[in-house]
C-alpha cells in the first residue's frame, strides 16, 4: 500500500463534513499534509484549525478576518477566496462548501488540474455537463463524497458500462416520512433528523426530500445514467447507502453504518481505504426495509427529477429557488409545505437562457431564480 502523504485542501472546514474530514486526518496524521482550509465566516474556528494543522493557506469568504492575524499561513479573504484556494497545488480538494457557493471552487480546482473529492452536490446540479466536461478535459476525476454517490461509485468500480442497467439511491425519508399530516411543522421539527447530523440547510432538504432530488440529478451526471435508470427507495435504517443494478437482474448494494467519515476517507484517499473507527455492520438481528417514496406528500423529489430531465436552466433555477425557500422556512417566513410551492412556482416561469457552459451563464440563472423565489416567498407571506 502506498503510504505517501496526500496533500489535502479542505473547503468548508468549519462545517459538518469539514469537521469530520479533520477527524479523518487526526486518525491518520501520517497520511495527510494539509495545504489549505477555508470557512465561510467562522474565523475563530478556522484559527483553531490552523493552529492544529498548520496549513499553508487559509481562506475566509465573509466576516471579520481579525482572528486570523498572526498566523503563519497565507490568508485569502473576501468573496471568491475559497475558489482561489481551490487553485493551489494539491493532490485533493475536498469541496464541502454548502450550496451554490461551492460551484466556483469545483470549477477552479478542475481547471487547475486538481482532483476533487466532491461533497458539494450543487456543483453537479447546477454545473452538470459543463463540470463533467472540465473533469474529463483535465484528465482528472471527481470522487463523490456524498454517502449515496460514494456507495454507487464503489459498486460500479471495475464494471463494464454495458453491464449496468441503473443505479440505486437510498433515502432516510427524513423526520416526517411516516407522518400523515405535514401541516404546522416548524424548523425545530424539521431539524430533528433520525439518522444523520448535518447542517440546517441539508437537514431541511432531507425533510422535504429535495436532497434526494438533487442527488438524482448528481447521479445522472456522475454515472452517465438516464433519469429513468436512477431508482430511489426509502430505507429508514440508513445502512444501505446505494447500489448498482445489472442487466441480468442482479443488484450489488453498499452497506455501512451511517458515518460520514467513511465516504470522506475513501474520497480523499482514493483508491486506498483507511480505518477511521467505524464498526462493521451487524447482521445478527438486523432488519432492512425499503419503501417507495411518497411523491404526493414530498413533492420536491418529483419536481427536482423533472427539472433535471428538462435540463438547461431548470436545475439551476430549481436549486436557487430551493435555497431561498429553505432559508425563508428557517426564518419562519413560510410554512414547511410552502417550500415545494415556491420551487414549483419558479420552475413554471423559467425563460430560455441558453446553454449552461460558463460561470456567467449559470450565475445569471441563479440570480434570476433567487429573485423569482423571493417574490414567491413574499406572495406566500401575504396570504
Amino acid at each position: 500500500m502506498n503510504e505517501e502523504k496526500k496533500r489535502l485542501t479542505i473547503l468548508g472546514s468549519t462545517g459538518s463534513v469539514g469537521l469530520q474530514a479533520l477527524d479523518v486526518v487526526r486518525a491518520h496524521p501520517d497520511r495527510f499534509e494539509i495545504v489549505g482550509l477555508s470557512a465561510s465566516s467562522s474565523a475563530k474556528v478556522l484559527r483553531q484549525q490552523a493552529e492544529e494543522f498548520a496549513p499553508r493557506y487559509l481562506a475566509l469568504e465573509n466576516g471579520d478576518p481579525t482572528p486570523l492575524n498572526g498566523l503563519r499561513a497565507e490568508i485569502l479573504t473576501g468573496p471568491g477566496s475559497a475558489a482561489t484556494l481551490a487553485e493551489a497545488p494539491t493532490d485533493v480538494v475536498l469541496n464541502a462548501i454548502v450550496g451554490f457557493a461551492g460551484l466556483a471552487a469545483t470549477v477552479k480546482a478542475l481547471e487547475t488540474g486538481n482532483r476533487v473529492a466532491l461533497a458539494n452536490k450543487e456543483s453537479l446540479v447546477t454545473g452538470g455537463e459543463w463540470v463533467m466536461k472540465l473533469a474529463s478535459e483535465a484528465n482528472n476525476r471527481i470522487i463523490p463524497v456524498d454517502s449515496e454517490h460514494s456507495a454507487i461509485f464503489q459498486c460500479l468500480e471495475g464494471r463494464a458500462e454495458a453491464e449496468i442497467s441503473g443505479v440505486l439511491l437510498t433515502a432516510s425519508g427524513g423526520p416526517f416520512f411516516g407522518r400523515e399530516s405535514l401541516e404546522g411543522l416548524g424548523p425545530e421539527d424539521a431539524l430533528k433528523h433520525p439518522t444523520w447530523r448535518m447542517g440546517p440547510k441539508i437537514t431541511i432538504d432531507s425533510a422535504t426530500m429535495m436532497n434526494k432530488g438533487l442527488e438524482v440529478i448528481e447521479a445522472h451526471h456522475l454515472f452517465g445514467v438516464a433519469y429513468e435508470a436512477v431508482k430511489v427507495v426509502v430505507h429508514r435504517q440508513s445502512v444501505v447507502h446505494g447500489g448498482a443494478l445489472f442487466n441480468d437482474g442482479a443488484v450489488v448494494l453498499h452497506a455501512a453504518n451511517p458515518d460520514m467519515r467513511l465516504p470522506i476517507a475513501y474520497g480523499v484517499l482514493y483508491p486506498e481505504r483507511a480505518d477511521v473507527g467505524v464498526e462493521a455492520v451487524p447482521f445478527g438481528g438486523s432488519t432492512w426495509t425499503f419503501e417507495e417514496p411518497r411523491n404526493d406528500a414530498f413533492r420536491c423529489l418529483p419536481l427536482a427529477i423533472e427539472a433535471g430531465r428538462r435540463g438547461g436552466a431548470y436545475p439551476v433555477a430549481l436549486n436557487a429557488a430551493n435555497e431561498v425557500a429553505v432559508q425563508a422556512f428557517l426564518d419562519l417566513r413560510i410554512e414547511f409545505l410552502r417550500i415545494a410551492d415556491v420551487v414549483e412556482e419558479v420552475l413554471s416561469t423559467v425563460p430560455e437562457f441558453g446553454a449552461m457552459q460558463s460561470m456567467e451563464s449559470i450565475t445569471s440563472v441563479d440570480r434570476w431564480g433567487r429573485e423569482e423565489a423571493e417574490r414567491a416567498v413574499r406572495g406566500a407571506e401575504a396570504r
